[in-house]
């Protein structure tokens, strides 16, 4: 067979386990806007890396999941979501919201300082999982 590109040999995986609807597929990313405010002012790339790790976090926990796969397969069309919780405390009142509804998640909790910074859910379809997430606004 012929030498397949970087982008088919990273689908590979994938391919078997596309979902219908995927381009409806969408990952939400919570992440603590006081982080990069005063008093804590984490630098904007530390703030950054914390959706990195929740994002991929979940992505790997539920990378057997089908949607996880459809949504990897989207590649370049593939859509996040970033939302900005005001604080620790409405993060963790969302994680424990998303828990009693089976919603798939996780909570990066940043070490040493063991401080809960963002959540990230594997991909899911908008209307699956919106209503959960409609208090908190776009991340700005």
């Amino acid at each position: 067979p012929p030498p397949c590109s970087p982008q088919q040999a990273l689908r590979a995986p994938y391919g078997s386990m596309a979902a219908p609807g995927a381009a409806a597929l969408v990952q939400y990313v919570v992440l603590r806007g006081d982080l990069a405010r005063p008093p804590l002012s984490w630098p904007l790339g530390a703030v950054v890396a914390q959706a990195c790790h929740a994002a991929l976090a979940a992505v790997h926990t539920h990378r057997q999941h089908p949607d996880t796969g459809a949504y990897l397969e989207l590649g370049g069309a593939m859509r996040s979501v970033v939302l900005e919780a005001p604080d620790e405390a409405a993060l963790v009142a969302l994680a424990e919201t998303l828990k009693q509804h089976d919603i798939d998640h996780e909570v990066w909790t940043e070490q040493p300082e063991d401080v809960a910074t963002c959540l990230a859910l594997r991909p899911y379809p908008k209307e699956r999982v919106h209503q959960h997430l409609k208090k908190f606004k776009l991340l700005k």
